[in-house]
C-alpha cells in the first residue's frame, strides 16, 4: 500500500474549510490524527475519501500552502453587520455553477445569432433595484409567475431564447 506525503496544515486548513468537527472527520478517518502529526501519510485512496469529505478538490491538499479563495463576484455578505471572512466551498461552488451556466447561455446566444438585449449593461447605481428588475422582466416579456414555472435553468433559456427571437 503506497502512501503519500500531504503538509499537516493541508489537512488542518481542509479540516476547517469544510466547516466540519474534526472530531467528526476523525470518527470517519481514525488514523487522521496519526496524518495530522505527521507520524503517518494517509493513502492515495484515503486522501481522496478526505477529499471528498471536506468538500476539497485533492490537489489542493498536495499544495505548499492553503491557497486563498475569494468569491470571484462582489461580496456583500455579511454576519450580525461583520464582512464575513471565508467563502464556504458551497458558495464558491454554486457561484462556479452559475458563471458556467452564463458563459454557457452567452455562447449560445452568439452562435444562434443573437443580439445582446438592449438594457445589458445600461444599469447602473443609481437605478432603483426593483424597477429595473421589472424593466428586464417585461423586455424578455417574462414575469415572476413564469418563471416560477421553470423546473430547470435549461427549460429557462429555452423560454428566452423564444421570447428574445419573437421580440427581434
Amino acid at each position: 500500500m503506497s502512501r503519500v506525503t500531504v503538509k499537516p496544515e493541508m489537512l488542518l486548513w481542509a479540516c476547517k474549510r469544510s466547516g466540519l468537527s474534526i472530531e467528526g472527520l476523525i470518527s470517519r478517518f481514525p488514523k487522521l490524527k496519526l496524518w495530522k502529526s505527521g507520524e503517518m501519510s494517509p493513502t492515495l485512496k484515503q486522501l481522496e475519501s478526505f477529499a471528498k469529505a471536506t468538500y476539497t478538490p485533492i490537489g489542493f491538499l498536495f499544495m505548499q500552502e492553503p491557497p486563498v479563495e475569494k468569491v470571484p463576484i462582489p461580496d456583500f455578505r455579511t454576519v450580525a453587520g461583520e464582512k464575513s471572512q471565508q467563502p464556504s466551498p458551497d458558495l464558491l461552488d454554486t457561484i462556479y455553477i452559475c458563471q458556467q451556466r452564463q458563459e454557457w447561455y452567452r455562447d449560445y446566444m452568439r452562435v444562434s445569432g443573437e443580439k445582446p438585449m438592449q438594457f445589458v449593461g445600461s444599469a447602473t447605481t443609481d437605478n432603483n433595484v426593483e424597477e429595473f428588475a421589472a424593466q428586464i422582466r417585461r423586455a424578455l416579456g417574462f414575469d415572476i409567475e413564469e418563471r416560477r414555472k421553470m423546473s430547470t435553468w435549461t427549460a429557462l433559456a429555452v423560454e428566452i431564447k423564444e421570447v428574445s427571437s419573437k421580440n427581434n
